[in-house]
């Protein structure tokens, strides 16, 4: 089974996933906590560079296509694999982020930006998705409050239309049979 968590910033996307976690391993499965981008030597070394405040100018097209290199990789080398095995992987992010943040968020074409993900993913469609829904601001206010880093994605966050993102969360989560509010 393969169950991926959504939500911005500060909606308690990596404090909720622990839990569940615990609670299918006394179930008595095994289970594999990950995170996008990251997860494997090449993906946490993509995040880097989309983290990084320097990279501030960076293109919009450039950001998805990053996302999308980082995804393959991790789909490649731990989801796929692990699943193949019957173990149940977590993830603190997936697809979904991209069609909302790079689609939605940036204005670019959806057709294509889904293109991608279905190319990067290998048709890979979670089981179940959990959106955790917060207002952008809160959560951004959460994450300054626990004094966690501050990075270009957050930074990104705030400049995105708010109303706009929203709204593309919202359009996933409704179009997508899989997804949980």
């Amino acid at each position: 089974m393969f169950i991926t968590f959504e939500g911005p910033e500060g909606s308690g996307k990596t404090s909720h996933i622990p839990y569940l976690v615990e609670y299918l391993r006394e179930k008595g499965h095994v289970v594999f906590p990950t995170r996008e981008p990251g997860g494997t030597i090449i993906s946490e070394q993509i995040r880097d560079i989309l983290h990084d405040l320097k990279n501030a100018e960076m293109h919009p097209r450039t950001e998805t296509l990053l996302y999308q290199a980082a995804r393959a990789q991790i789909v490649e080398q731990v989801i796929k694999p692990r699943l193949d095995v019957g173990e149940v992987v977590i993830s603190d992010r997936y697809y979904d982020s991209t069609i909302a943040y790079q689609g939605y968020g940036h204005q670019q074409d959806l057709e294509q930006v889904r293109a991608l993900v279905k190319y990067a993913t290998g048709g890979l469609v979670p089981d179940l998705t959990i959106l955790l829904d917060l207002d952008v601001e809160v959560g951004l206010g959460r994450k300054k409050k626990n004094g966690l880093e501050w990075n270009r994605m957050d930074a990104h966050e705030v400049d995105l239309d708010v109303e706009i993102l929203v709204s593309g969360r919202l359009r996933v989560a409704l179009h997508d049979p899989h997804v949980s509010v």
